[in-house]
């Protein structure tokens, strides 16, 4: 399954975006991980089919209501296997 590199940048931190991120990928059955930069952008790596990645980009370019997002930047990256999605604090 392909792998993807998000770099969502915006009103992205304080946001709930990480716990609504989870969310999604849970519903969406994708796998990987989530965190906060210390540049106050959010850092995303996910694992699955190509319409469940799609999805998630999809939501990542809006994300949960109080968010501003300005930029989604996705990278293919080596594919990566993950047992399920989480939170990086």
């Amino acid at each position: 399954m392909p792998t993807l590199h998000l770099l969502i940048k915006g009103k992205v931190q304080g946001v709930f975006y990480r716990a609504s991120a989870k969310e999604n990928a849970d519903e969406l059955g994708v796998t990987g991980w989530i965190k906060n930069t210390s540049e106050g952008d959010v850092e995303a790596v996910v694992t699955g089919s190509e319409d469940q990645l799609q999805a998630f980009v999809k939501w990542c370019k809006k994300g949960p209501s109080r968010a501003n997002v300005s930029e989604v930047i996705t990278t293919e990256q080596e594919e990566t296997a993950f047992e399920n999605f989480s939170v990086i604090r």
